[in-house]
């Protein structure tokens, strides 16, 4: 991978975790400014349904939070682009689909079609 194409998914991968994170804070001042009391049962039920599910999708955000801080640390170290698997090289276009992927699309087929094997 030339310099070109990592300064590009380097810049990619920062504007998604400030993407991200300004998620999580908006989260976190919505979640200490509400404090309704709903007289109804039912408004209730909705409100704490809403929370729960906004809380499910900041999960998953801090997970890829995660992923994409490790990702940046690949383009460090220099061993972003490359299968954790297999050592081959990831494709571009599978890197611009999903920047934060450790395996190439042959490996994580594999190990895919393994899982499904076993039920996982």
């Amino acid at each position: 991978m030339n310099k070109d194409d990592l300064k590009f998914f380097e810049d990619l991968l920062h504007k998604r975790l400030q993407e991200l994170l300004s998620h999580a804070g908006e989260t976190v001042s919505g979640m200490t400014e509400q404090k309704e009391n709903f007289p109804d049962p039912t408004d209730r039920a909705t409100l704490e349904s809403d929370r729960n599910f906004m809380l499910r999708i900041r999960d998953r955000e801090h997970k890829l939070i995660k992923k994409v801080k490790k990702a940046l640390e690949r383009i460090e170290n220099g061993t972003f682009g490359i299968c954790e698997k297999c050592g081959d090289d990831i494709s571009i276009e599978r890197l611009k689909a999903r920047p934060v992927t450790t395996q190439c699309i042959e490996c994580k087929t594999k190990e895919e079609a393994f899982e499904k094997a076993l039920g996982i």
